[in-house]
């Protein structure tokens, strides 16, 4: 019963919260959130587990209210059921259903750039578990400028061949990356093998070189000039493990797991 009791308060608490967000101008971002995008996705799942608990509780005591007319008045018996039913409600639709993270094939899949904006970031979230922490900050950050970047494509021509290769950087070559890098064994993502430098560190390089081609894509679209965009090919037709060099000359990360094992 005080578990029940505790996650009905949460879940009034969390309401009450989101009622204040919204009256306020709709401030979707929350705390874990990277990206504007993905907590708009959270708040849309909030509000309905929210709904949800509403219509099972005015269920319930709609139901309670017609047999208290039927019978002549429900009783000490049938408040205190009424109640715990209402707990139960409380707890089960508090809880479920869980949100689910987009899967890497679902992505792309649908919807125009902001949907595709929200659900990149929300899947890069539930990535940072597994990231070091140089890269967890790349990632906070590369989820503010997916923010800006959505806003500026949304009205474009979503068929437009630059805005379909934008999308495919953000949609699919990022989410690749990161990918790549969490199926290398944990042990292995800090140590170098052959000279070459560890994931770890080519993780960081290559979230840096994405970050920094969306400030520039960023920057260009500010100044109207999407006909003459032009991103880099390295990034947009690069084959994880046998990509072209960079400006620098050092190789773009090859998170290669069969070749890191082979290294050992």
């Amino acid at each position: 019963m005080d578990d029940l009791t505790r996650d009905s308060e949460r879940l009034l608490s969390e309401g009450k919260a989101l009622v204040r967000d919204n009256q306020g101008g709709g401030r979707h971002r929350l705390a874990d959130s990277i990206g504007k995008g993905s907590a708009r996705l959270k708040w849309k799942h909030r509000m309905k587990k929210l709904r949800n608990v509403a219509f099972a509780i005015g269920g319930i005591w709609l139901g309670a209210s017609i047999i208290g007319l039927v019978v002549d008045g429900l009783g000490f018996t049938g408040l205190m059921a009424a109640g715990v039913a209402t707990l139960a409600a409380l707890f089960v639709f508090g809880q479920f259903p869980r949100m689910k993270t987009p899967k890497m094939g679902d992505i792309m899949k649908g919807g125009d750039v902001k949907s595709l904006v929200a659900r990149t970031e929300l899947w890069l979230e539930h990535q940072r578990a597994d990231l070091p922490a140089s890269a967890i900050n790349l990632i906070d950050k590369i989820g503010l400028q997916l923010d800006t970047l959505g806003a500026q494509l949304e009205g474009f021509d979503q068929n437009h061949p630059t805005a379909r290769e934008i999308r495919k950087l953000i949609g699919e070559h990022l989410p690749q990356m990161v990918d790549s890098y969490r199926k290398i064994p944990a042990h292995l993502r800090s140590e170098m093998r052959a000279g070459a430098t560890a994931p770890d560190e080519q993780l960081v390089t290559s979230l840096s070189k994405i970050s920094d081609e969306i400030d520039g894509i960023t920057r260009q679209l500010a100044e109207g000039t999407l006909d003459e965009l032009a991103i880099k090919g390295r990034y947009l037709d690069y084959k994880y493990g046998a990509g072209p060099e960079g400006d620098s000359g050092v190789p773009l990360p090859d998170f290669n797991v069969e070749k890191t094992r082979n290294t050992v």
